[in-house]
């Protein structure tokens, strides 16, 4: 039977998070102090992201903010240019579709109605998704600023979706998996090891759907 398959971008079709996670420990270097430990930065690093919202640029103003409330000297415009050079390396990073997602997307989209559901700043997402060439296989390409149950809720009704025949297919418990299954949707959980911190929880079987777990994105042409 034909399904809905609304399905995650960075993370799920194509690498990102590992191009901040680079950019972070070299700011942690840069930063270099002398006795807070890595996790302890990387904690008021999460704060600050947390408050500052997504995206390339909002990182940037997330790691200057960030040196400003722990840098042991005096603060210099230099010193805020060169964290925000190493922002600026994430955007130059080549876009890396994961291996098998266009084969299995192939597979896929003349079966089922594929969506492809997104968050974060739009006109970044949008030139990764060109980026990615992956635009065709998508009946519908959404953009949202967050994923939550009313997000999900919303999406049900607005394209008119039958909850036991649509599935939210992702990396991320907090956006991709538990709100979709508070709406009482169907969820595919594929873990990625660098998943941002922000988006790690444990995941919460709500709902009606059904909860599969998978280890790769091509796993699904066993299952629709």
């Amino acid at each position: 039977m034909q399904q809905n398959l609304l399905i995650d971008a960075d993370d799920t079709l194509w690498e990102n998070n590992i191009y901040f996670e680079q950019a972070i420990h070299q700011f942690l270097l840069f930063l270099n102090h002398s006795s807070l430990q890595p996790s302890e930065v990387r904690a008021v690093l999460d704060e600050v992201e947390h408050d500052m919202g997504y995206g390339s640029l909002n990182f940037i103003r997330s790691l200057q903010e960030t040196y400003r409330r722990l840098a042991e000297h005096h603060i210099t415009d230099n010193d805020l240019q060169q964290i925000q050079l190493l922002g600026e390396t994430i955007s130059r990073h080549p876009m890396e579709v994961m291996p098998g997602i266009e084969e299995t997307l192939a597979y896929l989209a003349p079966r089922h109605t594929l969506i492809l559901l997104t968050k974060g700043a739009e006109e970044e997402q949008k030139l990764k998704i060109e980026n990615s060439g992956l635009a065709l296989s998508f009946a519908h390409i959404l953009i949202v600023p967050e994923k939550d149950q009313n997000m999900y809720l919303q999406l049900i009704a607005d394209f008119h979706l039958d909850p036991t025949l649509t599935w939210m297919i992702g990396n991320s418990p907090r956006s991709d998996i538990n709100p979709a299954l508070a709406a009482n949707l169907n969820a595919v959980y594929i873990p990625h090891p660098h998943t941002w911190q922000l988006e790690i929880m444990d995941v919460h079987h709500a709902g009606t759907g059904q909860l599969l777990q998978l280890q790769r994105f091509t796993e699904l042409t066993n299952h629709f």
